[in-house]
């Protein structure tokens, strides 16, 4: 059935919440749990993160200490604070290593060298100066050219004779350790940058800039060129980070929040606030997935849940996934029989199958499963399913194939989609709406901020328009139903697909809001969903919390529970097996009844004349639940018809008027 479109990735667990006097710094040890806070009262505290409890306190100073930086290699940390002074401490020992007037005004920022013993330190006075700490920490080097505070500083992890500034003039400059003055200059925020960071993973020359003017800049540094704009936060941003080994740049704002966007699609993925007021800082781990974040009035810490596999399964069972840059297939079909028992791990006969030329964020197979798409870091590839033969291939943020195999759509940023046929591109469209995300199937889903429009593949027209912050679009195979997942619910909606073709075809329909009557609420699940599948009427899901079940009509009936989180592949008919896969990709697999399914669509439809020809092929173990359904749905002479269980037939019989039935339960069974 409908396609499965990947649920928003983030898994966050809070592992820290603390109030305290305003946090301006904080920092993360390399290899303990611990998190490093400067405070505006003059105090550093070293967190225990897995206590959850202060393990140190240093009373370094009474004025704000605006920056602060572990050096693990030396068991020490760095602070800079407003009487103007850098201090080194010994964090063991407790004891003060170092302390010297290093600027004419505050000091704002610190960055140390990864493997030279060099501290570059910038503020207020404009200037940047470098320390040498072999040298019993001698000044030497001064970097001019700033014109205002120096906000950030920040060594490129992956060429660190060099470093970037951020500063309230508006620009951020990239400079060399053995020049003074800049190799360029970075424009195009309107008010001053307050933060910066370098990517660090994989190989694009990415710079990322917060500012006041509530954007963050996405930067090429050899091309010198924003090459994305963030959009979303409501005030100044403070800090930004991009995630050592995921996918993921935060981004922290004085609005409260912090953002998470995907450092490939740049889509939002998740926003968290706390109610700690303005975010000042943000700290994440090369070696776990923590990640810190220091406000107004205290400390909050994250761990960020695995992200899910890379993974697609065809309508045949045939299983296709991607590790590292390893795409490797199997065909469950082979392995899944009458004995499969329901959650047990499948052991599959895997085979190594070729490689991705790039690193994957989504993976998924055409409708008739003899194509298979990957896209990540900017690009998509088409290869054929069969032989892993590379066929077509393209930039693109998102990739997205419609119900006829030969129809796919690219998204490019925030502002432009391509829809293509035969690997031909035949349409460019240009909302004139920031575009957050696309959905494919029967329709083209576009998402808005706030809004979800539909588009018809053929004519590229808009023809339904849904206010609903969507996260996720699951359409069913015929493009007449739909399930929109929003952050706390999930609605299932009907698409009049003659209402659409009619206003398609009328020549008085160039509205972009599409029409009126496209669409109707069926029902609503009152859950966020993690994945969504459908089978007939029957829309199949998991929570994040471990649900698998699925809704008819928006009667909900619960298959299992799982004992982690898993992601919905598909549905093997031959087996009557749902396949469900966890982010290890263990593969289990859960009976579940077309027969059933078949009923209750039918009841949901109101052909109750169908419903009564499905029940002859219920099996009897699950003859009793199909009668509960029945009578939630008022039919109680089928439910009567359906049920094998004494007294619910007894109850029933007396409900419509069957005495003489129910008199001869009670002659049958004298004792009850």
């Amino acid at each position: 059935g409908g396609m499965l479109h990947k649920p928003p990735k983030l898994d966050i667990e809070r592992i820290l919440i603390s109030r305290s006097d305003r946090v301006k710094a904080v920092d993360l040890h390399p290899t303990q749990q611990w998190a490093l806070c400067a405070l505006y009262s003059g105090h550093v505290h070293i967190w225990d993160l897995n206590k959850q409890s202060i393990l140190k306190t240093f009373e370094v100073t009474d004025l704000p200490i605006r920056t602060a930086a572990f050096i693990a290699r030396k068991l020490w940390f760095v602070c800079g604070s407003d009487d103007m002074q850098i201090r080194v401490f010994n964090y063991n020992t407790m004891e003060r290593v170092k302390s010297w007037d290093a600027h004419n005004d505050y000091i704002r920022t610190i960055a140390v060298h990864p493997s030279r013993p060099l501290i570059l330190s910038g503020g207020d006075d404009m200037l940047i100066h470098m320390w040498d700490w072999e040298k019993n920490f001698e000044q030497v080097q001064t970097f001019e050219g700033h014109t205002h505070y120096v906000m950030q500083l920040a060594f490129n992890p992956r060429d660190p004779h060099t470093f970037a500034s951020a500063s309230l003039d508006r620009t951020v400059k990239v400079w060399g350790l053995n020049a003074t003055t800049a190799h360029f200059t970075l424009e195009g925020h309107e008010k001053g940058v307050n933060c910066l960071d370098y990517l660090a993973n994989g190989d694009r020359p990415l710079l990322a800039s917060g500012s006041d003017d509530e954007t963050v800049k996405i930067w090429d540094f050899q091309s010198r060129s924003c090459v994305h704009t963030l959009e979303g936060h409501d005030n100044n941003v403070s800090s930004v980070k991009f995630h050592p080994n995921r996918p993921l740049i935060l981004t922290g704002s004085e609005d409260g929040s912090v953002a998470l966007w995907h450092s490939s699609t740049f889509n939002k993925e998740s926003v968290v606030n706390y109610g700690l007021e303005r975010v000042w800082c943000i700290a994440v781990s090369k070696s776990s997935s923590t990640a810190v974040f220091g406000y107004d009035e205290g400390t909050a810490a994250i761990r960020l849940g695995r992200d899910e596999p890379v993974v697609s399964m065809d309508n045949s069972g045939k299983v296709v996934w991607c590790k590292n840059s390893e795409v490797q297939t199997a065909n469950l079909k082979t392995v899944v029989n009458a004995e499969t028992v329901d959650g047990e791990k499948l052991l599959m006969p895997a085979k190594a199958f070729g490689t991705s030329e790039i690193s994957p964020v989504t993976l998924e197979h055409s409708s008739n499963g003899r194509l298979v798409a990957v896209c990540g870091d900017g690009e998509f590839i088409i290869y054929t399913a069969l032989a892993w033969r590379n066929k077509s291939f393209g930039s693109a943020t998102q990739f997205v194939w419609g119900s006829d195999n030969n129809d796919y759509a690219t998204r490019e940023g925030s502002s432009t989609i391509k829809l293509w046929r035969n690997f031909e591109q035949r349409k460019v469209i240009k909302p004139d709406f920031t575009v957050d995300s696309v959905y494919g199937g029967p329709w083209l889903a576009v998402r808005a901020d706030d809004a979800l429009f539909l588009y018809d593949w053929e004519t590229s027209r808009v023809v339904s328009r849904i206010d609903v912050t969507a996260r996720n679009v699951v359409f069913d195979e015929s493009g007449s139903l739909v399930a929109v997942v929003s952050e706390s619910s999930t609605y299932v909606l009907r698409i009049d697909r003659e209402v659409c073709q009619q206003f398609l075809s009328s020549s008085a329909s160039a509205s972009d809001e599409g029409c009126e009557d496209a669409v109707e609420l069926l029902y609503e699940i009152n859950e966020k969903l993690a994945t969504a599948h459908w089978m007939g009427d029957a829309l199949v899901f998991t929570t994040n919390e471990g649900r698998l079940a699925y809704s008819v009509g928006g009667s909900t009936q619960n298959v299992t529970h799982l004992d982690r989180p898993h992601y919905l592949l598909g549905y093997i008919a031959a087996a009557n097996r749902l396949v469900l896969a966890d982010r290890e990709l263990n593969i289990c697999t859960y009976v579940l009844q077309q027969e059933i399914i078949d009923l209750k669509s039918a009841v949901v439809r109101g052909d109750e004349e169908e419903a009564r020809t499905r029940l002859q092929s219920i099996p009897e173990s699950e003859r009793n639940a199909v009668a509960r359904f029945l009578e939630s749905k008022g039919l109680k002479s089928l439910a009567l018809e359906a049920t094998n269980d004494p007294e619910l037939k007894f109850e029933l019989a007396v409900q419509l008027g069957r005495l003489d039935l129910a008199k001869s339960m009670v002659d049958a069974n004298p004792t009850e």
